[in-house]
């Protein structure tokens, strides 16, 4: 994608919410953008993967993620995976 796409908000945002893989692609600034990482990750947990470091150590991005598949709870912060009802979450999902 062109350099200013992967910075506009909007269409990152829009489209991760379509595919949430496509987070891979955003500009860094918004990979530590919550919102768009939210998005992202409800969508397709393994969006986790390229989230900023700051937001794989954020428990609803996480929660989000590990609901969405629990396979990706190997993305998120070691205080995290310690965490029971992340730990749950991702058991069940």
């Amino acid at each position: 994608a062109h350099e200013d796409l992967k910075k506009d908000k909007e269409i990152v945002l829009a489209a991760v919410k379509q595919n949430g893989g496509a987070l891979e692609y955003a500009h860094e600034d918004l990979k530590k953008d919550k919102e768009i990482v939210l998005a992202a990750v409800k969508q397709n947990g393994w969006a986790l993967k390229y989230a900023h470091e700051e937001l794989t150590n954020d428990k609803e991005i996480v929660l989000a993620a590990v609901k969405q598949n629990g396979e990706v709870l190997r993305y998120a912060n070691e205080d995290l995976k310690k965490d029971k009802e992340i730990v749950l979450a991702a058991k069940r999902h």
